[in-house]
This record gives C-alpha cells, sequence and structure tokens, in this order.
C-alpha cells in the first residue's frame, strides 16, 4: 500500500502542487510572524537589559492617559545627592528625557523621525550603559551645544556645526551641532539628541533642581534587589516608583509588546484566511482525485485492501502534502521574516537578520498547521473512498448514498442558521456594548459555518438564477456551462465556499467602516463650532508659544484653549474608571455646539464643577449634583460636583470614555503647567475664514509639525485612519482572492480530466475550441458570482449587526457603501475569467480521438 500511495502521489504531484501552495502561504505566515516577532523581542530585551541602571528612581506612574497629556513628572534632582550616601551605591546619575519635545533644521523641517517613533531629548551622560558613543566630534559644554545621533544626521542631512531649533515645552531655543553619537546596540527608531546636564533640566525642565528620574548602580557584591530595598528606605514612598534593571527591561518589552503583538496578530490573520480557504481548496482536490481513482480504489478493495487500508492510503498522501508544503512553507517564512527585519530597518528600527532567532516551536508549529490542515481536510474524502464497495467502484457506478449526506448537510446548516441568527438578533438588540460584541462573534461563527455546510443547498437556486441569461446570450453553450456548474453541488458549493469567505470579511467591515465614517462625519459637523482646530501633528501638545503665535496672528478673534488631563473617577457604584479628561477655556460654546440634558457650559466650566456624557453618568448612577472624588495625575485629589450632563454621540467611540471635562481653572489647580493640545479658533469680526488660515499658516510656519485643520480636514484624516483598516481588509481579501482563484483553477483543471471523453464527443460533433473555452469560462464566473452573492449576502448581514454594537458607542448612522459591493461582484466575474483561462486552454487543445477513447 506504502508503494501505491507514493505513486499515486507522484501521479497527481501537479494537481496536488496547487493545493500546496495554500498550506505553503499559510505556514509562512505564521511561521514569518513567529521569527519575527521573536527576534525583535530577544533583540529589545538585550537592549533594555544592558542600557537599563541597577536601580531607577522614577516618579510614580498612577494614572496613564489613551491620549497624550505633555505633562512630564519629575522628581529633585536633589535625591541623586541622598541616595548616593545609602551603603551599596557605587555611583548615581542625574536623569533628563522627554518626548514632547520637537527639533527643527535650518529649512524649518523637522529633524526626526515620520513613522510615529519619538524625539527624544535628554542629558548626555557616559556610563557603561550607554546605548551610544561618541564618534565625532566633542560633548556638549554649556547652553547652546547638542549631539545629534547618527542614523537620524544622515537621514535628515545634518552635520556638525549646523544649527538647530528645540521646541521644547518652557520654551524654544537653538543649539549648534557639536557632535555625533553613534548607537551601539539596536537602534530603535527614535531620533536622539543630547545637552549637557544643567542645560537640559534648565531648557527641558523649566529648573536644575528637577530630573524625569535618578539612576543608581550597585558597588560590586550587592544584588538589585537589596540595592532597591536600601534606597527604598532612604527615600521612602513619596511618590516614587523603584524598580530593578530587570523590571525596567520587562517594562520597557510591554511597552514594545502592544507593537510587536499589533504585527504578529495581523500576520496570524493573514494565516488563517489562508488555512480557512486552503481548506475547501484541498477537500475539493482530494473530493476531485478520489472520485478520479474509484476504479483503482476498487481494484485495490478486490485485491484484498481493506477500508482501514483505503483510508490511510488516502491520509498518506495528505501528509506527503502536508509534509511538503510546511517544508516549503517554513523556508519561506524565514525569507518572510527577512524582509520584515529589512522593512523596520528602513523605517529606523535597525535589525539585523544575523540576529534572526528561529525557536524549536518555530518549525514545530509550522509542521503541525501543514500537516494538521491537511489531514484534516483530506479526512472526510479519506472516508468517502473507503466507503465505496469494490463491486460498484469497478462498474465505475455511482456511489450510494449521495442523497442522504445532503440530507443532514439541510439539517446540520438550518440548525446552525438559526442558532446563528438567534445570535445575531440577540446582537442587534442588546444593550450592552460586551453583550452584543460577545453575541456578534458567535453569530458569524455560526451563520459562516452553516453557509459552509448548507452551501450546496444553494447551488440550485442561484445558479439558476445567476446563470439564468446564459442561454439567451450564448445559447446552448450558454445552457451547458450552466447545467456544468449544477452537476455537483458540493464541489460547486466547495469551490465558491473559498471566495466567499473573503468576500463576507470585505462586506461586513466594508459597512462597518462606511458607518463609522458617517456617524464620525455627522459627530464633527454638529460639534465643531470653530472656523480652524489648531493641532500638532501627532497630537501631542505643544509650547505656550504656539498659543501666544495664534493669539497674535492678524484676524484672530475668539482662541479656546484644550488642554488634556488623565483622571480616575470614583463612581457611586463603586467603580474606578480611569480615563482622558479634558479643559476648556471659558468661551467654549463659541468654538463647539454642545448638547446638554442638564446644565449648561457656564456651569460645567466653574471651578470646582465637572461635566460628562449623560450615558456614561446613568450607567454608573451619577446624577447631576453629585460629588464624585477625582484622581489627577500626579497623585493630586479632588471632589468635584458633577454640574452638566450632555447628550454626545460617539464620545465612547472617540477612544474617550466618559466624555469628561472641566474648566481651565480647575485643571489649572490640581495639574499646573499642563501644555495645550488643541486650539479653536474663530476669525475675528471682518476677517474671512479663507484670509484667516491664510495668516494662521503663515505664522506658524516655525512650528512645521502643528497643523491648520477645519471640517473638511478633520473628515479626511477620520477617513484616512479608517481606510488604514479598510487596507488591511483588502489586503485579506486579496490573500483569499489568490487562494480561491486556485482552487477554481485546480476545480476546473480536474473537472475537465473527468469529462474528457464528454468534451472528445462534443468536439466530434461540432463543438469549436473557441465555444468550448467560452464554456468553462462561463462555468467558471457563474461559480465565483455564486460565491460573491453569498459572501456579500453574509456579510452585508454581519455589516449591520456590527453597526448596531457602534451604536452603542454613538455611532448610530448606517451606510451601506453600494458601489464598493457593485464592484466586488463584478471583480468575482473577473476572477472567475481569470481563473478559467488555463483550464479552457487545456480543455480546447485536447486531441478529439484521444479523447473520446479515455476511460
Amino acid at each position: 500500500m506504502l508503494k501505491a500511495t507514493l505513486r499515486s502521489f507522484l501521479d497527481h504531484r501537479g494537481r496536488l502542487l496547487l493545493s500546496a501552495l495554500a498550506v505553503i502561504l499559510s505556514v509562512a505566515f505564521v511561521t514569518g510572524s513567529l521569527i519575527f516577532s521573536d527576534t525583535v523581542a530577544r533583540t529589545f530585551n538585550q537592549l533594555f537589559a544592558s542600557t537599563a541602571a541597577d536601580v531607577t528612581v522614577a516618579p510614580r506612574q498612577e494614572l496613564t492617559s489613551a491620549l497624550p497629556t505633555g505633562v512630564v513628572q519629575t522628581v529633585p534632582a536633589s535625591l541623586a545627592q541622598r541616595v548616593a550616601g545609602v551603603d551599596g551605591v557605587a555611583a548615581t546619575h542625574v536623569d533628563v528625557a522627554v518626548r514632547n519635545a520637537m527639533v527643527v533644521d535650518s529649512r524649518n523641517e523637522a529633524v526626526g523621525p515620520t513613522t510615529g517613533a519619538p524625539t527624544v531629548v535628554s542629558n548626555w551622560q557616559v556610563t557603561d550603559r550607554s546605548p551610544v558613543r561618541l564618534t565625532s566630534g566633542h560633548a556638549p559644554h554649556g547652553d547652546g551645544e547638542a549631539l545629534l545621533d547618527a542614523d537620524t544626521a544622515r537621514h535628515d542631512g545634518v552635520r556638525i556645526g549646523d544649527m538647530l531649533a528645540v521646541q521644547a515645552q518652557p520654551g524654544s531655543f537653538r543649539v549648534r551641532v557639536v557632535g555625533i553619537a553613534t548607537f551601539t546596540t539596536t537602534n530603535p527608531g527614535a531620533a536622539r539628541l543630547f545637552l549637557d546636564t544643567p542645560t537640559a533640566q534648565a531648557r527641558l525642565l523649566g529648573s536644575t533642581a528637577r530630573a524625569t528620574s535618578i539612576s543608581v548602580d550597585a558597588a560590586k557584591g550587592v544584588t538589585d534587589a537589596q540595592l532597591k530595598q536600601r534606597v527604598a528606605r532612604a527615600v521612602g514612598s513619596g511618590g516614587y516608583d523603584l524598580r530593578t534593571a530587570g523590571e525596567q527591561a520587562k517594562s520597557a518589552a510591554a511597552r514594545l509588546g502592544g507593537f510587536v503583538k499589533i504585527i504578529k496578530y495581523v500576520m496570524v490573520g493573514f494565516a488563517g484566511i489562508a488555512v480557512l480557504v486552503g481548506i475547501f481548496l484541498i477537500v475539493n482536490t482530494f473530493s476531485m482525485l478520489i472520485a478520479q481513482r474509484t476504479r483503482e480504489l476498487g481494484l485495490l478493495r478486490a485485491l484484498g485492501a481493506d477500508r482501514r487500508q483505503v483510508r490511510r492510503s488516502v491520509l498518506a498522501e495528505a501528509v506527503l502534502l502536508g509534509v511538503v508544503g510546511s517544508t516549503v512553507g517554513l523556508a519561506a517564512g524565514i525569507g518572510l521574516a527577512a524582509g520584515l527585519i529589512r522593512l523596520m530597518s528602513s523605517f529606523g528600527m535597525n535589525l539585523t537578520t544575523s540576529a534572526m532567532v528561529v525557536r524549536w516551536s518555530t518549525p514545530v508549529a509550522a509542521y503541525g498547521v501543514g500537516i494538521g490542515v491537511t489531514f484534516l481536510a483530506a479526512y472526510l474524502p479519506a472516508r468517502r473512498a473507503a466507503a465505496v464497495s469494490p463491486m460498484a467502484a469497478l462498474a465505475d457506478t455511482e456511489v450510494a448514498g449521495v442523497g442522504r449526506p445532503l440530507r443532514v448537510r439541510a439539517l446540520a446548516g438550518a440548525g446552525m442558521g438559526a442558532a446563528g441568527a438567534a445570535a445575531l438578533a440577540g446582537c442587534a438588540a442588546a444593550h450592552r456594548t460586551a453583550t452584543a460584541a460577545s453575541l456578534l462573534g458567535v453569530g458569524i461563527v455560526l451563520t459562516l459555518v452553516a453557509v459552509v455546510v448548507a452551501g450546496p443547498l444553494l447551488v440550485r437556486p442561484l445558479i439558476r438564477v445567476l446563470g439564468g441569461a446564459f442561454p439567451a446570450l450564448f445559447g446552448s453553450i450558454g445552457r451547458m456551462s450552466q447545467r456544468n456548474a449544477l452537476r455537483n453541488p458540493r464541489r460547486t458549493g466547495a469551490t465558491a465556499a473559498a471566495l466567499m469567505v473573503g468576500l463576507a470579511l470585505v462586506g461586513g467591515l466594508s459597512v462597518a467602516s462606511a458607518s463609522m465614517t458617517n456617524s464620525l462625519d455627522r459627530q464633527i459637523d454638529r460639534v465643531l463650532g470653530a472656523d480652524y482646530v489648531v493641532q500638532n501633528r501627532n497630537f501631542l501638545p505643544f509650547s505656550a508659544e504656539v498659543t501666544h503665535t495664534v493669539r497674535d496672528t492678524p484676524g484672530a478673534g475668539t482662541v479656546v484653549r484644550q488642554r488634556l488631563a488623565a483622571v480616575a473617577l470614583r463612581l457611586p457604584d463603586g467603580k474606578r474608571v480611569a480615563t482622558t479628561a479634558s479643559g476648556y477655556d471659558p468661551r467654549l460654546d463659541s468654538v463647539a455646539h454642545i448638547k446638554y440634558v442638564r446644565g449648561d457650559t457656564a456651569a460645567a466650566l466653574a471651578d470646582g464643577h465637572i461635566a460628562m456624557d449623560a450615558r456614561f453618568a446613568g450607567k454608573h448612577g451619577v446624577r447631576a449634583g453629585t460629588v464624585l472624588p477625582v484622581e489627577f495625575q500626579g497623585g493630586r485629589q479632588a471632589r468635584l460636583t458633577v454640574a452638566a450632563l450632555t447628550n454626545q454621540d460617539a464620545a465612547e467611540g472617540l477612544g474617550i470614555e466618559g466624555g469628561v471635562y472641566f474648566g481651565m481653572g480647575t485643571l489649572e489647580k490640581y495639574v499646573p503647567n499642563t501644555p495645550d493640545a488643541a486650539l479653536y479658533v474663530n476669525a475675528a469680526p471682518g476677517t474671512g475664514a479663507a484670509q484667516l488660515r491664510a495668516h494662521l499658516e503663515k505664522a506658524l510656519v516655525p512650528y512645521p509639525n502643528v497643523q491648520v485643520r477645519d471640517q473638511a480636514d478633520y473628515k479626511k484624516l477620520v477617513h484616512d485612519q479608517i481606510a488604514v483598516l479598510l487596507y488591511l481588509v483588502y489586503a485579506l481579501l486579496g490573500l483569499a482572492i489568490v487562494i480561491a482563484v486556485l482552487g477554481v483553477v485546480n476545480t476546473l483543471a480536474l473537472s475537465v480530466v473527468e469529462r474528457t471523453r464528454e468534451i472528445g464527443l462534443l468536439r466530434a460533433i461540432g463543438l469549436s475550441r473557441r465555444q468550448l473555452r467560452r464554456m468553462i469560462r462561463l462555468e467558471s464566473v457563474v461559480i465565483a458570482v455564486f460565491g460573491a452573492v453569498l459572501g456579500l449576502s453574509l456579510g452585508l448581514v454581519w455589516g449591520l449587526c456590527t453597526q448596531r454594537v457602534l451604536a452603542l458607542q454613538g455611532m448610530r448612522a448606517l451606510a451601506i457603501p453600494w458601489s464598493t459591493i457593485v464592484a466586488v461582484v463584478i471583480g468575482a466575474a473577473l476572477v472567475g475569467v481569470v481563473a478559467a483561462l488555463l483550464p479552457a486552454l487545456r480543455a480546447s487543445r485536447m486531441n478529439v480521438l484521444a479523447a473520446i477513447a479515455h476511460e
């Protein structure tokens, strides 16, 4: 049997190759994501472990914010002297590092990364753990001198002697580049500018008495844990966070882990699509190969092979296919990881392929995925092959029992479909986001499985409708193509299911994204009343100089500042909710249109008062007049009275839970020196909006990262951000289509082999090669459109239910992108044409006499 299995596998290797491609793609994405994430994790773990001080004393981070507030927390610089006297301390260093500064060159262009990585301005100090070393020029001495890292200098064309402007929170200042520092470890992608310590303290923190942290080196024989305990006793617990080198490295790796996980999940998503679509392809391939080998299998049974041996023979072919696909996929995954590493290097994260990490678990995962997928996909065809009796196989008769599985499919599909529909109906009726999202996930899985299971039952009614115009348009050729698609509903359903999965995903997320876009557009139109909003490109707060510049701009009338603060609310229901709150100037009504359920803007912005979204308040038992304990960043606490409740759609959808805001006086009292995050500007009387924009853009030329936006600009910004999600979806669609095309090609190719004798007879009675090619193309088109109709119908239902989940977050507008749906259907037809090209060409080149004599 083993010899027969190997011979059968080699005889059909060409036909199995297309199935192997699906395995290769899925394994490549799995292994590539594992290798890339392991490489990044180990590289940066080594970086953090080698550069972190034995113990670091930093301000306690009690609150974090979803949005950057610009507040730099500090510790007294004198703490270094106090810690230096602790037993076991070898040395202490004052650290100054901020990420809210901007560096501009003499051409008024920003210096630093444009890929989202930060620009870090810090003090220059040389230790054994320094991640950089001076490679040219000299160290900075005094005000007006700075070092720049070599990668940024090379990328932005900065040389020693060039002048740079640094826009920091306390104010702007100019420095001359006196040296270049080169990374001795992996460059994480950030731009680094170094000042001497007193200059960094004064220019970045506003005082030489402040520091962002204190680094402590342990004496010989003292462990980090021991040193941490001794330093903790010396400094007390008054607002300090002490971490050992290991804890620092772990914390930094956790922050980096979010970025790595995003890439990993994206690639695993691609792998999942490849696996899911590939299963249909492999099932179809093995089903058709077994159907073509009915006589062969019957002879094996007649010669003494039992059902178990036949089943094992088929599964052995699947395992061989999985081994080959996994091996090639593993190699492709290593290449994919190398490509990702080079891509990251182009973005400034200088990883090297020589440091690539291939753990033992990666090949295990590769072969587990590849062999597992092919084994599972081939199991049902293998069972069917073993169930064929020897006499029926030798007589080449139709296998009994075909009707019963279709009835079983009908019952199973109906049951799962009903359960899925009930889950989706529950999602649409739910009032809590978590419940609705859970029901949506369950409903999507059940309805997808239901349509896959019941797909063959939908073939005959839908194909008759979709191909109904073929006889009128193409005559007998159209009629035959339609009937060919109806011959084997299982095969047609499985072939179309591969395309259906990708199109269902696209349909659902297209409706969701269009609804999000429409909702946010309405929110912008409804709420934003200012002529212009002045913000940083990366949404970081800016220095007070920008505010003064805007206020002094000719034609600028009302200017309302917005500042952000991390807060935690102690609510009446006992919950503690951490969120981002906003502080506004008194004339907020002139730049924003806010709907109030209770109270008004004057009450909301009065000292000691707070406003929040009415739905959020009702959920947590808050009413107008409720006094709430509020914690602010830095440890300060207050008791604020809820003076206003608003009704602002999409407040939570924008990522800010609760819609909390208060007056600028309240914010200054508890978080002083918070930088401005945005300015809402109206034109002065007699100045047109277009004229004001021209004046603002001219005045803000020295601040290249600051942008002037109106309503249209805000809408474009929202559209661009949502488009990123759509690009990912379209990429998944592209992968699904590639594998679906392979499936259609494989199905048609094997179908042509099955119908060799029939095709020969058709050619003998006058069917031309051109007509034969057209018949196969039309068959492919109707199968592809059938898959598109199923996928888009399913996707529309998913999209409508997803919109109901978004509505619970305030995004109540529903939008269906009909142009996208029509384009997808037309694209599906084109996919059918492309997939049929090679099978149609091969069929038309058959020798007529040889085809008629074929058995």
